[in-house]
């Protein structure tokens, strides 16, 4: 699927401010976000700086990202509930923010319990990430 840069850049700030939300960034967690800005065609030290200064980066917005299409939106959730559940300790507000990404890009409500079940019961980080099969046109 083909994406603007402007959706590639609210797919790594949105999860960057999933990461941010628990105060903490695992292990997991950098990993997975390394992989995904080289997907999404980021420098690889924009991306190590970005993650490294969620934490204190106040200039970030902390607004749920807003796709161009639905399919995208849902690609977003599924990669952030895969991040979410990495380090296997999901808080209740970094649930409640991915479904609020879900109701403001307009998806289903039944849908996001389904995805959320799904992520839940996986035993492992999936090798293969929605954000794999993205590809950004830079024009």
């Amino acid at each position: 699927m083909k994406i603007s840069i402007m959706d590639a850049s609210e797919y790594l700030r949105g999860l960057l401010l999933l990461i941010r939300k628990d105060r903490k960034i695992t292990e997991a967690e950098n990993r997975l976000m390394k992989r995904i800005g080289k997907t999404l065609k980021f420098e690889r030290e924009f991306c190590d700086n970005a993650i490294c200064e969620i934490l204190e980066n106040k200039h970030i917005l902390d607004a749920p990202p807003e796709f161009s299409t639905d399919e995208l939106a849902m690609r977003f959730i599924k990669d952030g509930l895969t991040l979410a559940f990495s380090d296997k300790d999901v808080p209740a507000f970094e649930a409640e923010w991915l479904r609020s990404i879900a109701e403001i890009n307009g998806l289903d409500e039944e849908w996001f319990i389904r995805e959320w079940a799904n992520a839940s019961n996986r035993k492992d980080v999936p090798v293969h990430l929605e954000v794999d099969d993205l590809s950004v046109e830079y024009s």
